[in-house]
Order: structure tokens, then sequence, then C-alpha cells
């Protein structure tokens, strides 16, 4: 609802109140060309999917969030807004020269015996390396090499373990001529550093650069790019019981504030993507909240980055299915995300996701005959 005194949720605003807007009525192809051309629609992110209305929401204090829908139209000259639409729509820059233009594939690689799903099917550094090379093969635009498992309940491991599980592998991959940019998948410091020099090009940190009180000068000092995941809790402990006043507005607000202690370390906005942690310290009902309202994060200014893939959560949506029986409810999340504008989906399945993505991106007027999509 509106008045001439601008979008309801704005009257009557405060300094201390928050506003968010999540995009909604997404649209692709020539309906979102259309959109665009008439001013009726704004850009997603700079990508080919385009919104026509947002959810305001405002947070005052302790309150319950309150919210209302408001069309694209109606929200052009609200001065209070600007910033944010301009954060929502622009365009994200090429990670390690990979477009943000479209919905990128992030393969996993797990050097370790204890993941929840894949733990100890390619822990030797000679199976992994074999691993990612058939994810190369399979379309992934990036590849994730983890050393350390961050499932609910996991142990730590020393960090010589990790160094001597991730190394070796990030090496051999980024030597391969076809090899796309390496992700290292690390809470510490020193294997970030490790990582680097063996050929990683990208931080992916659960613990958005928290976790080991020099890991924020290892990126700052660098000039890779770093993953910012959501986390409540360490991973021993994150599931015992997690509580949030608004989990979709609580992760928001935890992601920003991380965003600017990099910002003030010296890593730019487009060095960061943005990770929601599904799964980290968080119930079924909370990583649902995040799900169905995965839009608001485009308001952070940054790719978007979603890693659902077999996890517990579409175990529990889906009757209890085991791990190894998650594979449609995980493309089924990832064409959720892709449609919800999301930039990059960290998975198990590439070629299957690869080609779940094309099929979807065909279906919605995203690409021609001719694409590579």
């Amino acid at each position: 609802m509106t008045t001439d005194e601008g979008p309801a949720p704005l009257q009557g605003l405060s300094s201390s109140d928050r506003i968010y807007l999540e995009p909604f009525s997404i649209l692709g192809g020539d309906h979102a060309a259309q959109v665009l051309a008439s001013g009726d629609g704004l850009p997603l992110a700079g990508g080919p999917l385009a919104f026509t209305a947002v959810r305001i929401y405002r947070r005052r204090g302790g309150e319950n969030a309150t919210w209302a829908p408001c069309s694209v139209p109606q929200l052009r000259g609200v001065p209070q807004l600007a910033s944010l639409l301009e954060r929502i729509s622009a365009s994200r820059p090429a990670l390690c020269g990979v477009p943000m233009d479209r919905p990128r594939i992030m393969g996993i690689v797990n050097v370790t015996p204890d993941s929840f799903y894949d733990g100890g099917h390619h822990d030797g550094t000679e199976q992994a390396i074999r691993h990612g090379t058939a994810l190369i093969g399979q379309g992934a635009d990036f590849l994730d090499v983890g050393g350390e498992s961050t499932r609910p309940g996991a142990k730590p491991v020393s960090l010589e373990e990790e160094l001597a599980r991730v190394r070796p592998v990030i090496a051999a991959l980024s030597e391969r001529p076809d090899a796309p940019p390496i992700s290292v998948d690390t809470r510490n410091a020193p294997v970030m550093a490790a990582a680097v020099k063996a050929g990683a090009a990208i931080i992916n940190d659960v613990s958005a650069l928290s976790h080991d009180p020099h890991a924020m000068s290892v990126v700052a000092n660098g000039a890779m790019p770093v993953v910012l995941m959501h986390s409540q809790g360490d991973p021993g402990t994150m599931q015992d019981d997690p509580r949030y006043d608004d989990a979709l507005l609580d992760v928001y607000d935890a992601l920003e504030e991380r965003l600017l202690a990099c910002e003030s370390a010296g890593i730019g906005r487009d060095r960061i993507v943005v990770d929601p942690g599904i799964g980290f310290g968080k119930t079924v009902e909370h990583n649902l909240r995040l799900m169905r309202h995965l839009a608001l994060l485009h308001g952070l200014g940054c790719p978007v980055l979603l890693g659902i893939s077999r996890k517990s959560t579409i175990g529990r949506l889906a009757d209890g299915a085991p791990a190894e029986e998650r594979m449609p409810g995980s493309l089924a999340a990832a064409l959720w995300g892709a449609a919800q504008g999301v930039q990059i989906l960290r998975v198990h399945d590439v070629a299957e996701t690869v080609q779940a993505v094309r099929i979807w991106a065909a279906f919605h007027w995203l690409t021609g005959p001719e694409s590579p999509v």
C-alpha cells in the first residue's frame, strides 16, 4: 500500500529503523525486456531477470518486522530507497574472470573422511584429483576444495592435516589448462595462505572471516575474492538449539555486518560473495524462510552463493530421504535459487545441475538456440 507520502512502511520512519527490500514478481526473457523497456521493472543484479515489485520490510527495535508490497514504479523517487534499489539492480562484477550474468555451478571436492554426503569418497589425494577433473569435464564453473568437514557435529582437524589434504589437490587441479577458478573451503588463515600459493583463487569461509583472527588480513593483503557465509555457532554445537528473532532478517544483518568489517579492512565489496549458510545453525523452518525469500540478499550488492545440495533440510522435506537419495530435491532447490537470481550454485552433482539449469534457462526465455547456457 502507498500514499502520497510514499510506501506505507516508510511512514513515520525513524533513524533507528531498518529497511529491507525483497524483489518479487521476477520475470525472464521477453517479459523481462518488456517491463524494463516500459519502466515497470528493474534488472535483478544486472542479470537476465527483472522484477516488477518488492516487499518492503521495516524493523524497529525489538518489534516484529512489518512488510508491505509495492510496485517498482511506486518506488521511484523515494529517496530512502534509492541506494538500496541501486544495489539490488546493479550488475555484479565478474568473479575471477567468470561473468555473473547467469547461474554458475561450483563443484564440491571434499578431501575429507567425514563430510555428510561424500565423506571418504575422495579423501585420498589421487581420488580427489580425479573427482575434481571429472567435475571440470561436467561443466563446473568453479571448484571448491575443502579439507575440514563443517557438517553439524563435526570435529575440527589439525592445520597440518587440513593442509596435507587440500594443498596437493589444489596444486594439481590448478595446473590443468582447462581448470576453472578454484576456491578453498577453510576457516583457517594458514590454510588460506598456503592454498592461494598452491593455486586457489577464492577463499570460501563458513565463518565469514570471524573464526581465525588472522583470516581478514590474509584476504585484505591478497587480491582474491572471498565468500562470506553466515553460520550461528561452530560446527560441533550449531544445531543444538539455533534461535533467531527473524531468521531472514537476522542473517541479512549478520552478513551486512561482516561486509562492513571487510570494507573497513580494505576488502572491497566487489571482491565479496555472500552465502546465507543453509543448515549452519538453522532449523528446517529457518532454512525454509531463507529459501523462500532468497532474493532479499541481493540488497547486499554482492553475488549470492547457495549451498543446499543434498543437505538434511531436503531429507526432512522428502520424508527422511538419506543423503544419497536427495539429488532430485537438490535439483529442485538449485532451480528455485536460479529463479531468485542466485549467481552461484554450490553442488555435489555438477552434470545434473548444469543440465537442469540449461533447460530451466531455455524455458524461461533466457537463452537462444546458439547460447552456451
